[in-house]
Formats: structure tokens, C-alpha cells, sequence
């Protein structure tokens, strides 16, 4: 049974490497859980109170008692709120929400809706609010499905990603389509290019109004943006973002308008983030490459701050998740200074973080929070930007 506890779960320092004083101020949101907590979101509501949510149950696609669930710390305490429930189709599994407070102060919920327990079949699902900031769940006064219908141009835009980065055959047997062609005649079945797409990061607002929810599928193994250019009540993809595995995008703008998404290794070893640019607002992307920042196929996030510096929070490991490593550029990308981790334990796992910069210009993070043998669940940390080491 879910644990509903209310105080601070106190962080043991006997679970982690790190000493106190490497440490940022930081807390379960509750105590840790026999069942699978994943995947959080969080956003500060207008008048100051911090909001999480994830998903919970005894699985994932797999589990049809997966439902998402959220929890509040009201502004200036360190106590969360009981939890509650934010969505839940019965039946089906309610999988990777984000949370996203638009320019209207509205709040959105996105989530993947998986239907037949496949992740390509999911469904985009989302539900708004104008009432979220009183205590227990959001007021919902909307909901509907984000049905996107990627033109019949998608294969070929696929096709000419895979020749941009020069794709090269691995070893595949003689009646089987290599891995491009696989991809690519997949793209030609409208219902598989409909369906599928599953949210992970934060929806980036731009100056102009337009709002990019970043998807990805791992049916195709690459990722595409819904855009929506009147505040949500419409949305349209993307080109895809093609690449050797480049999912469940970050996206994060430069002064000079281009938008830069950094994505979670899908496509194998030697697992580096991916990076692609837009010079369109995200309606067209080049073709994902790998930077030389590890990653273990690991979901991760950037975010920029109102220095103007970028923040990363990203597993900088080859393999497995034991360490979660922040890092600051204070050149938008091209450079990154050395890490400092908010956890790291070679037997434990800390990964799909969600981060974001407060009013009061505290950088916030929330992650999964797994302690072998004992359990898991999401916790917050909370630091200042002056934390982190620049580059030489």
C-alpha cells in the first residue's frame, strides 16, 4: 500500500557517497516506496508553491495500475503535501507526466496514455487548469487527446536525416532491411507515425507565444515537437528529429533566437547526449550527433537561467545510473564546467530529472531516487547557481 505520510522524509547520509557539505539542501517528497515511483515533473505555481508529480504503480507500460500522482510544498515551508491524484485511466497505464504553467497562468498536465501496454501505441494526453493552486489536486476544466498527423513527406525527411549524419550499416542478416530502411518504411504507415509520442521535459514557451512540447517514440527511436501557436488549442508536429537514437528532447533557446535540443542516447553505446538546432522556432531540426557528454541513455534536462548561464542535469556515466551530475555553461552550450552531484552511489540509481529555475532564483531539481533492497521515490534538492564551478 502507498505510503501517504506527511513530514519531510529525511535524507540518511549513510545512503550516498557525498558529504554533507558536497550535498545541496534536499528531501524525499515521501518515504520510499515497494512499488515503481519514475519519472517526475515540477513546476512553481504563481504565487510561489512548488508542484511535483510522477507516475505509480507496480510497473510500467506493462502495469495497468500506473496512474499519476502529484504532491505540493507550500511557499517558505519543507513539508509536501499529502498525495494526490492527478490522472488515471482505468485499465491502462498513465505514464510520463509534465507539468507546464503557461503564459496565461494556467497549469498543463501532459502525460503518454499507453494503450495495449505498448509504448508505440500510446496516446498524447493532456489536461488544463485555471484552479491548481489550492490544496489537494488541480481543478481540472479540460482534457482532450494532442493528435498529431506527421505529413506524407515524414519517411522522406527520415530518409535525409540518416544520409546528413552518415549513417553507416551495422551487421544485419541477409533478408532483413537495415536499420534506416526499417525506420523509414515504418514512417510510411499513417497510423504508426500518429501514434506513439510520449512527452518527458518541460514544454519550452517561446517569446513569440509558440509552445513546444517536446515527444518522443521508441517506435521510431527518434523525436519530433508539437507546436502550438494559440496557446494550446491546437497542435501540429514537427520534421522529425532524426538521428541514431535521439529521444526524449530538452529544449533550450539561445539570444539570438535558435532553439537547441539535447537528447537521451537511445541508439546504443558509447552513450553520449545528442544535440540538434533549429533556426525556425522548431519547426524544422538538423540531424542529431553526439556531444561528448556521457550519458547512459538516461533521460536529462537543460534549462536556462536568468543569468543567461544554462544549467544540465544528466547521468555522466557510460553505464547504469549511480551518479546524477549537474554542470553550468556560461557560454549557451559550447562549454561546460566541472560536475557537482546531487547524488552518487555505485549502488543505487538516480535519474530522470526534472529541473527548473524559481522567482527567487534557486535552481530546483526532482529525480527518481532508488535505494537498492529498500525502495524508491522522488526527491527534491534545492541550490543556488553559485554552486557550480565554471569552466576554466
Amino acid at each position: 500500500m502507498f505510503c501517504r505520510t506527511l513530514s519531510v522524509c529525511t535524507v540518511l547520509l549513510c545512503a550516498g557517497s557525498l558529504s554533507a557539505a558536497d550535498r545541496p539542501d534536499g528531501e524525499l517528497i515521501f518515504p520510499l516506496q515497494d512499488q515503481h515511483v519514475h519519472s517526475s515533473s515540477i513546476v512553481q505555481c504563481p504565487n510561489g508553491d512548488l508542484l511535483v508529480c510522477w507516475y505509480h504503480g507496480s510497473g510500467e507500460r506493462s502495469a495497468n495500475d500506473v496512474r499519476v500522482e502529484g504532491a505540493r510544498q507550500r511557499k517558505g515551508e519543507s513539508t509536501w503535501s499529502p498525495i494526490f491524484l492527478m490522472a488515471d485511466v482505468p485499465g491502462m497505464p498513465d505514464c510520463n507526466p509534465v507539468l507546464h504553467v503557461d503564459a496565461q497562468q494556467r497549469l498543463w498536465l501532459f502525460w503518454a496514455q499507453v494503450v495495449g501496454n505498448r509504448w508505440e501505441h500510446c496516446l498524447t494526453r493532456y489536461r488544463r487548469a485555471a484552479e491548481f493552486q489550492a490544496d489537494g489536486a488541480p481543478k481540472w476544466d479540460w482534457q482532450d487527446v494532442i493528435s498529431l498527423l506527421p505529413g506524407d513527406d515524414f519517411p522522406e525527411h527520415i530518409r535525409e536525416g540518416f544520409k546528413a549524419i552518415g549513417f553507416e550499416q551495422g551487421a544485419w542478416g541477409e533478408y532483413a532491411l537495415p536499420y534506416d530502411e526499417m525506420i523509414v518504411e515504418a514512417a510510411r504507415d499513417p497510423y504508426k507515425r500518429q501514434k506513439g509520442w510520449m512527452p518527458r521535459n518541460h514544454v519550452a514557451e517561446l517569446p513569440s507565444g509558440r509552445m513546444l512540447l517536446p515527444l518522443y517514440s521508441d517506435g521510431f527511436n527518434l523525436s519530433l515537437v508539437a507546436i502550438s501557436d494559440d496557446a494550446g488549442e491546437t497542435w501540429r508536429a514537427s520534421q522529425p528529429i532524426v538521428g541514431v537514437g535521439p529521444i526524449q528532447p530538452s529544449i533550450v533557446r539561445r539570444k539570438n533566437g535558435e532553439l537547441v535540443a539535447y537528447f537521451r542516447d537511445g541508439g546504443g553505446g558509447p552513450g553520449r547526449v545528442q544535440i540538434s538546432t533549429s533556426d525556425d522556432e522548431g519547426e524544422t531540426w538538423t540531424a542529431a550527433v553526439d556531444t561528448d557528454i556521457l550519458n547512459p541513455s538516461g533521460s536529462m534536462e537543460v534549462i536556462r537561467l536568468t543569468s543567461g548561464n544554462w544549467v544540465m542535469v544528466n547521468n555522466d556515466v557510460e553505464e547504469d545510473r549511480r551518479q546524477l551530475a549537474v554542470t553550468l555553461s556560461t557560454d549557451e552550450g559550447t562549454t561546460w564546467g566541472p560536475a557537482k552531484y546531487l547524488d552518487r552511489d555505485e549502488q543505487n540509481s538516480y535519474g530522470y530529472p526534472s529541473m527548473i529555475q524559481t522567482a527567487d532564483g534557486r535552481i530546483h531539481v526532482t529525480y527518481t531516487y532508488t535505494i537498492r533492497g529498500k525502495g524508491e521515490t522522488i526527491k527534491h534538492v534545492v541550490f543556488d547557481e553559485d554552486w557550480l564551478p565554471k569552466a576554466n
